[in-house]
């Protein structure tokens, strides 16, 4: 790494050259660094904006899920099978869902010998358990911390290796040119008033991008308070979009915010909904079910069934997330989870209950008294959790919204996990790799998988220096100039940064979340199109002390303005509801005593093979449909793949 100096709109800044720069600090961050190095890539560095930071370290539920292939038992299971599941999960590349599936041991067993506390049997079997779309029983779990465990030992495997991270460093630019990578520019969030520190940029040949999901777009969010991602600034440097109309929702807590699945749903705990000052409530769920049975038998299957799922609306247990986002947004009450009393204020007939919640209670031995007393039986640490974060389910209910939780899509990757702009891969939440539907923690194993392949095509095809300062400065110099000139205008006496991005954050909530309508969509796109084209007119703040918010602000218009018109493309070619996903249409069915506003068509499985993929170009987004590549059939004969492998390494 060689450290030098420019002086760009009258700004002394710090240029470190280097061959590889990883972004984030999550568990794909510090995995991509860490195998960087072990592959024999020194000469890398970390930039992160907060080193504690970000959902792999601060995110979880009652029991964390890591998917991977059986690795216990008898049961029958392969790569292929693997990599069969995952691209049944539609509109899924098959060579990505094989290099997923094919790498899932090898990360998997490499976090065990950093000390992730996986649970094995006295025999060394790495037992597992079923996950929602898992026809095996592939997932495993450290844990509600899974994540966190993680980030913690490949955090010490990098500190181990001395690896540079710049902390407290903000990306507010990835530099591009002539479609490949030119490096980073930095907000220094330590010294942001003093201008000859408020800037730091990168000249690198490489970047491994590891921001996690665009988390910021949303107002009702499961992610970590502060986890915004950066997603926004990589359309602006021309990468790819991908599948960017598939997230999960779900039913969470607000503060803190954390899924409220599993056994937090499974003991039965009450609906209530208030006024905005937590008067009048009233439990709401009643006004839809006349069979108390059915409704306390679908709040039971929420644990199981916990993303809302359109598919699951009619039958199942999603009518709940749809009767909660009534109340929240559109009624403009609150929610709230009351496990002191029992629904209706009375003892639970279990008897009632359908075969499958019953059966489930009288095995825990929870069939019994108030839903404290049945979570405090089933799943005690469920309720030290919220304890500790200062919330006491004994004493006071929990609020709740339905929340973005995760993104199936992102930015698109190839099978060495790199996008459409040389030199810049993408790894974790902010990459692409996944469709419509994933099996529970397939997350996690991608973090590991995606960070590991672009480690290895790095370390394998993009060695060297990058270019001299002198030619970075030519080459990317406007570029900075033109993002220091967006700070230097929003300095003002006035600040309005947190309020605009409030109510964009609200409004995506509102229309682009679980429940969307094509109507709402574009006039939200409309708005968001103006504040983006007025930016420099309307966003103001008052002190450099605040400076990275406008830039944080810029990225989330421009990440909200890509995919709700990502969703206004897939209506307008005939996409019906799928997923997490519900679009009204005034042509479908409404569930029983439902608004009709609610009206929807499920998709029928036409564009199951079909990608969508977007790219932001002069401010406008132009998208593009193809068919998924299949999963590759390769040639297994042992001699075959030894000879190519000695002879040209050609695994790339």
């Amino acid at each position: 790494m060689i450290e030098a100096c420019m002086k760009i709109n009258g700004y002394n800044i710090k240029v470190y050259s280097l061959n590889t720069v990883v972004v984030g600090t999550g568990a794909a961050g510090f995995n991509a660094a860490d195998r960087l190095f072990g592959f024999g890539q020194e000469d890398i560095a970390i930039v992160t904006e907060d080193i504690n930071g970000g959902t792999s370290r601060n995110a979880g539920s009652d029991k964390q899920t890591y998917y991977k292939l059986t690795l216990s038992g008898g049961e029958a299971d392969s790569v292929g099978e693997l990599a069969k599941t995952l691209f049944a999960g539609q509109c899924v590349d098959g060579d990505i869902a094989l290099c997923e599936a094919a790498l899932s041991v090898q990360c998997f067993m490499k976090l065990v010998e950093l000390g992730v506390p996986f649970p094995r049997n006295r025999f060394g079997e790495y037992a597992g358990y079923k996950t929602d779309h898992d026809p095996r029983t592939r997932a495993t779990s450290a844990g509600p911390y899974t994540s966190k465990l993680m980030t913690e030992c490949l955090e010490r495997s990098v500190n181990q290796k001395h690896i540079r991270i710049f902390d407290k460093l903000k990306v507010i630019k990835i530099l591009t040119g002539n479609g490949k990578v030119l490096g980073l520019l930095c907000i220094n969030l330590d010294k942001p008033e003093d201008r000859d520190e408020r800037y730091i940029a990168f000249n690198c040949k490489n970047i491994i991008y590891a921001t996690g999901g665009p988390a910021g777009i949303y107002a009702d969010s499961v992610f970590p308070l502060g986890h915004c991602g950066s997603t926004g600034i990589a359309f602006e440097a021309g990468v790819m979009g991908r599948n960017l109309t598939e997230w999960q929702y779900g039913i969470s807590s607000i503060k803190p915010r954390w899924n409220v699945s599993g056994t937090y749903m499974q003991v039965l705990p009450r609906f209530v909904s208030t006024d905005q000052h937590g008067n009048g409530g009233r439990e709401f769920l009643f006004d839809f079910f006349h069979d108390k049975g059915e409704m306390l038998s679908k709040v039971f299957l929420k644990g199981y069934q916990w993303p809302f799922d359109v598919s699951k609306v009619n039958k199942g247990s999603s009518i709940i997330d749809i009767l909660v986002y009534m109340e929240t947004c559109i009624k403009g009450r609150r929610v709230f989870l009351d496990f002191r009393n029992n629904p209706g204020l009375e003892e639970i007939d279990y008897s009632t209950l359908s075969n499958e919640a019953e059966e489930y209670l009288k095995k825990a031995d929870a069939e019994f008294g108030t839903p404290i007393q049945r979570l405090l039986r089933m799943n005690a640490p469920a309720v030290s959790f919220y304890k500790d974060k200062g919330v006491d389910l004994s004493r006071e209910p929990l609020e709740i919204a339905v929340c973005a939780q995760h993104n199936n899509g992102g930015l698109a990757i190839d099978k060495w996990w790199q996008t459409n702009i040389k030199g810049f891969f993408a790894a974790g939440e902010v990459s692409g790799s996944h469709g419509v539907y994933r099996p529970g923690g397939t997350a996690l194993n991608e973090s590991q998988v995606g960070s590991t392949r672009a480690a290895q095509y790095i370390t394998g095809h993009c060695k060297g220096n990058p270019m001299d300062v002198e030619t970075f400065i030519e080459q990317a110099g406007s570029l900075i100039a033109c993002a220091l000139d967006m700070g230097d205008k929003a300095l003002s006496n006035c600040d309005n940064v947190e309020d605009v991005q409030n109510d964009a954050a609200k409004r995506m909530s509102q229309v682009g979340a679980a429940i969307r309508n094509i109507e709402s969509i574009m006039d939200a796109a409309q708005k968001t199109r103006y504040e983006l084209d007025n930016f420099e007119n309307i966003v103001k703040i008052s002190s450099a002390e605040n400076l990275y918010k406008v830039y944080r602000l810029h990225d989330i218009l421009l990440c909200q303005y890509v995919y709700l018109m990502a969703m206004v493309d897939y209506i307008n070619n005939g996409g019906k509801s799928r997923g997490s996903a519900l679009y009204t249409d005034k042509e479908g069915a409404c569930p029983n005593n439902l608004p009709g506003m609610f009206k929807f068509r499920l998709d029928n499985g036409s564009k199951a093979d079909l990608i969508q993929e977007a790219v932001l170009k002069d401010g406008k987004c132009e998208f593009s449909w193809r068919k998924v590549r299949e999963i590759p059939k390769c040639d297994d004969f042992f001699e075959n793949v030894w000879r190519s492998y000695r002879e040209n390494g050609n695994i790339y």
